[in-house]
């Protein structure tokens, strides 16, 4: 397999688990670098979600109104994460290292860059 495709695949958390255990793709820098950006994007993924629930869920007991509002705003971050997902995947598939705020520095640090 190419460093391009295993890169791309790394973007399913479980793959990048994988690939950062077995030979030869936990040599490889640049597979290392997407596989430890999923895994970082997909913790702070859980972590937004679960922020945005327990943030909603209180000012839905407070205001009562403000599910109305909830729904929509989960629909676009979700979207936007969505999009995002695909856009690392598609970036990777490119041979590019393109490197998201914070989350791209702590993996390429752990890919050894």
């Amino acid at each position: 397999m190419t460093d391009n495709v295993a890169a791309a695949l790394a973007y399913i958390w479980i793959v990048a688990i994988v690939f950062l255990v077995i030979e030869p793709y936990n040599k490889q820098r640049f597979v290392r670098f997407h596989c430890f950006q999923s895994l970082f994007f997909a913790v702070f993924w859980v972590v937004l979600w679960v922020a945005m629930h327990i943030i909603f869920g209180i000012l839905l007991s407070v205001t009562g109104f403000f599910g109305l509002i909830a729904i929509p705003i989960y629909g676009l971050v979700g979207l936007g994460g969505f999009i995002l997902w695909l856009f690392l995947l598609f970036q990777a598939y490119s041979n590019k290292e393109f490197k998201l705020p914070f989350i791209g520095d702590l993996a390429a640090k752990q890919a050894g860059a």
